[in-house]
């Protein structure tokens, strides 16, 4: 049975920090395609990050590139995402999700439950 678990989230003010983990069971994270993805109220799901099965390329949407960093650790079976420089259009549901493939697909083969994330002062 395969489980993502996500943690880490939380309320932060802007320009504030949070880190993610993704915790799996079930499968082996190098095997796959690891992302992170984003549902905000009333707005549709927008893939966030991913980091590439195998090689751990890393890939990020426009507007978080610099301030997020997503990252493996093997030993730990556990994928995160640093959030930097928090802004409250990133307040959202963060998901992670897991695809055999070598990148993340926009229908992954599993999701996370989500772990909410809320930047406001």
């Amino acid at each position: 049975q395969v489980q993502l678990v996500e943690s880490g989230g939380g309320l932060v003010q802007p320009g504030g920090s949070l880190k993610l983990s993704c915790a799996a069971s079930g499968l082996t994270l190098d095997y796959y395609a690891i992302g992170w993805s984003r549902q905000a109220p009333g707005k549709e799901r927008e893939g966030v990050s991913c980091i590439s099965r195998g090689d751990g390329t890393t890939y990020y949407v426009d507007s978080v590139k610099g301030r997020f960093t997503i990252s493996r650790d093997n030993a730990k079976n556990t994928v995160y995402l640093q959030m930097n420089s928090l802004k409250p259009e990133d307040t959202a549901v963060y998901y992670c999700t897991a695809d055999s493939g070598y990148v993340c697909l926009t229908t992954p083969d599993y999701w996370g439950q989500g772990t909410q994330v809320t930047v406001s002062s």
